[in-house]
Parts: structure tokens; C-alpha cells; sequence
């Protein structure tokens, strides 16, 4: 009788165990297949049984939750959310995450583990932490200056502080609610297919995800180059350019939209914006030479992030000359984004470096205990500090005499350039509109601001 209760113990020892290595390979190995399977709503039910963390402007949150008392009990809310989309992105529970949301989503959602006071027993127990907060770099009042400032038109603005590289403002319109598709209802969906469905776009980013040629704003790009390379080096000097220029190679002739362009100087071709003498600019420094000067300045660039990606800017490294020519004036295949040109702005605005741009000062937990903090990195060195101080000179030069003097400011010394940008076949689209700039007050050493403006199919005179 005893050896048949020891084969007894025996046999339930081995199913004990052969329950426990089952249980242990289920909960273990096979966990993140359960996990990522469809059918599998538990961590959904969890993510939104929480108040989401929020994102913070200029010390206010603009970001909420509201409790629905269903399944997927939170929603995630907006303040002014057509103002901030362009950097919230939205939080939606059909749609997942986009922007800082998106990229940020380990912090406000809790399962970051920096938030964890005690990240073992949370792993085990898979319990989720309260929701920690992002704080932006976005002053409030250029956020709604630049918002404003578009209103109805199709474009963007993104302004960045050129000593540390935090962006102050970054906006794209037209703009949408994210709190439209927040929620499981047909609301949200309808919102989806009709915001999907509009031909103005949106949820387009056009200040990241949008690239356009950048007309003559790319002639601070060609005569950095020119000054570095040291093709010119008297900004005042004739720079033996004819008009019109005939692209080499070809029967083509560039003329310009203003007078006095012959054999003009640097200085006077920035002020009044000559096509012919940067396009032979470009040519005379050539194809290492503005390829370089390109890359130094972020173009090409296909790992920036602020901390979302931004679509990289585009200059062709291979390029005859009469291509070459038109890419210097910022045609042909020569394309940018809006933030891609804040960035040449606040190069000249600085000592000639490129910082990394960033919208995230630091995240914290709810309580306010910081988790990570970001500051000032060097991306690029775009041109020397001295060819950077003649930039200064020529695009201050632009809004005092030129073609920017609407842009002059009381009590403020302020650079900038203009562009107008061919596009369509045959340039047969109404031009885009562009601005570059930076400023600084008076009785200030240091430009506070680098700003770029792009409007689409801007009908407008030349220099408005």
C-alpha cells in the first residue's frame, strides 16, 4: 500500500511541476505574444484605466483627461488644441499616438520605468505608474503670435532660440482638434475619415513633415558658402556676374526681377535677391563646396529628431552645373522644411554652429520630480564665426533698405531674407511665400529669436 500512495506523491509532484514550468513558459515566454495579440484587450483596458500624464506650455498644462466610466475609462483632452496640435499630436484609442504624444508616450501613460518607485515588483506585477509630465520649450505667447499670424492661409512658422537650439514656436496650418478623435465612438471615426479626407491636410505637420523649394532664402546658404570658401571676399566688390546668366551647358538664360544686377556685389545681390550672381555663386564654389556647406547646415540630414522625427531636407549631391545653378537659388530639386531654415537663420543669428534643435526642456513625474532634463548641443558647424558676422551684416542689410523692410521692428535690430519659390510643371503654381529671419533688442548682444514663415500658393507682391 505504501509504494502505491510514494508512485501517487510521485506522479502529483511531477504534475505540480509540470504546471509550474506551463504556468512559467505561458506568463514568461509566450507573455508578449499575448501581449501583442489583437483579441487581447487587458493592456487597453489598463493604459486608458488611468489618467494620462500631461504636456505642459509655459507652466499650464494644455493637455487632460476626462473620465467616461466605460471600458477604456479615460479620454484624453485638449486645451486650445488646434493652437498646439502641431506639437501634441493627438492620443487616441483607435488611432494610437503621433507627435509628443507618440514619442513621449512611456512618461504619460505611466509604464515608463523611470516612474516606477520600485521597477522589479512593478515587472513582475505588470502594474503601471501614475502618468509623469512633459515640459515643452514652447513660449505660449510666439505660439499664438505665429498661429494668429497664419490664420487661414496654408503654411507654417517655426522659431527657435539660436544660443541653445529650443524651439519657441512650431506651428502648421490649417490645424485640427486632437480631442476629435479621442474617444471609441462613431464621433471619432467620422472625425477621422473627415479630417483624412480634406484637401488642405490638416493633420499634415508642415513645419517637420513638409518640404518646399526655399527660393531665394537658400541665397544665405549659397553666400555663407561663397564668404567660407573664400570665392568672395569684398562683400562690396563687383563679382563679375552678367545678366542675364546663361546656365552653363545650356541655351538657358536666369534673369532677375530687379534692376542693377551686372556684375553687382555680394552685398547688393543679397539686398535686392539677383538670381544671376548666386546662381554663378554656386557654380564658382561648386559641388564639394555647397554640398558641404549644405550638410553643415542639417541638409541631408535623415536623423533629427526634436524628439519626433523631422523629414530631411534635400540637396542633390550630384548635380551638373546648370543644376547646380538653379539649386543655389533654391530650385530645382533643392527642398527644405520650415524648421530646416529656422536652423540656417539662427546659424547666422549665433556664432555660425548649428544646435540641436529640441522641443522637450525635461519630464518630470506628477509630483513635479524631474526624470530627464535636455540643454543646448552642437549639431553642425555650418561656416566660421567671422563669415556668420557678415551674414549678420547682409541680412540686416535686407530689412533696413531691401526687400524685408516690413519686417523692421522699433527698438530692435533685425535680419532677414526673402523668397519666392517657382513650383508646379512648369512653374505654373501661384509661388510659395518665404521669410527667414532673427532678431535681437537693441541694448542686447545676443538675437533671442530665429524664425522661418512659409505660405503656400501665396498670391502676394514681391516682398510682402
Amino acid at each position: 500500500m505504501t509504494k502505491y500512495i510514494r508512485r501517487a506523491v510521485g506522479l502529483c509532484a511531477v504534475l505540480l511541476v509540470a504546471l509550474l514550468v506551463n504556468a512559467a513558459r505561458v506568463q514568461v515566454v509566450q507573455a508578449p505574444s499575448y501581449d501583442l495579440n489583437p483579441a487581447n484587450r487587458r493592456l487597453a483596458i489598463a493604459r486608458y484605466g488611468q489618467p494620462r500624464g500631461d504636456i505642459v506650455v509655459g507652466g499650464r498644462t494644455v493637455t487632460g483627461s476626462r473620465d467616461t466610466g466605460e471600458q477604456f475609462r479615460y479620454e484624453r483632452t485638449y486645451r486650445d488644441g488646434p493652437l498646439y496640435a502641431s506639437v501634441t499630436g493627438f492620443a487616441s484609442q483607435l488611432y494610437g499616438t503621433t507627435l509628443l504624444e507618440g514619442t513621449e508616450d512611456g512618461v504619460l501613460s505611466g509604464s515608463d520605468p523611470m516612474l516606477a518607485p520600485y521597477p522589479l515588483l512593478n515587472g513582475l506585477t505588470r502594474a503601471r505608474g501614475a502618468g509623469g509630465r512633459v515640459v515643452t520649450t514652447l513660449d505660449p505667447a510666439a505660439q499664438r503670435a505665429a498661429y494668429e499670424g497664419l490664420g487661414a492661409r496654408r503654411g507654417a512658422v517655426a522659431a527657435i532660440e539660436p544660443s541653445t537650439g529650443r524651439i519657441l514656436a512650431l506651428v502648421s496650418t490649417p490645424s485640427y482638434d486632437p480631442a476629435q478623435l479621442s474617444g471609441t465612438g462613431r464621433a471619432a471615426s467620422r472625425a477621422w475619415e473627415r479630417l483624412n479626407g480634406r484637401a488642405d491636410k490638416p493633420m499634415l505637420n508642415r513645419a517637420i513633415r513638409q518640404t518646399y523649394p526655399p527660393g531665394s532664402t537658400f541665397k544665405v546658404l549659397t553666400a555663407a558658402a561663397a564668404l567660407d570658401s573664400g570665392v568672395v571676399e569684398d562683400m562690396d566688390a563687383p563679382t563679375r556676374s552678367p545678366d542675364p546668366y546663361r546656365l552653363p551647358g545650356t541655351t538657358t538664360r536666369l534673369t532677375n526681377e530687379t534692376e542693377g544686377c551686372a556684375d553687382a556685389s555680394l552685398r547688393y545681390a543679397f539686398t535686392w535677391s539677383c538670381n544671376t550672381v548666386f546662381a554663378k555663386l554656386g557654380v564658382d564654389v561648386g559641388l564639394d563646396g555647397m554640398t558641404r556647406t549644405a550638410a553643415g547646415f542639417g541638409f541631408n540630414d535623415r536623423k533629427l529628431r526634436i524628439p519626433f522625427s523631422v523629414v530631411p531636407s534635400n540637396f542633390d549631391l550630384r548635380l551638373d552645373d546648370a543644376q547646380l545653378a538653379l539649386s543655389s537659388i533654391g530650385q530645382f530639386d533643392t527642398r527644405a522644411t520650415p524648421l530646416q531654415m529656422a536652423m540656417i537663420s539662427a546659424a547666422v543669428a549665433g556664432d555660425g554652429s548649428v544646435k540641436t534643435p529640441y522641443l522637450v526642456e525635461r519630464t518630470t513625474t506628477r509630483d513635479g520630480a524631474t526624470l530627464a532634463t535636455a540643454g543646448p548641443q552642437l549639431l553642425h558647424r555650418a561656416m566660421s564665426a567671422s563669415t556668420a558676422q557678415r551674414m549678420r551684416e547682409l541680412m540686416t542689410d535686407v530689412v533696413e533698405r531691401g526687400t524685408g523692410t516690413v519686417a523692421a521692428i522699433p527698438g530692435a535690430v533685425v535680419g532677414g531674407k526673402t523668397g519666392t519659390a517657382q513650383h508646379g510643371i512648369g512653374n505654373s503654381g501661384t509661388p510659395y511665400a518665404w521669410f527667414i529671419s532673427w532678431a535681437r533688442s537693441g541694448d542686447s548682444t545676443e538675437p533671442a529669436v530665429a524664425v522661418a514663415v512659409v505660405v503656400e500658393d501665396a498670391a502676394a507682391e514681391r516682398g510682402d
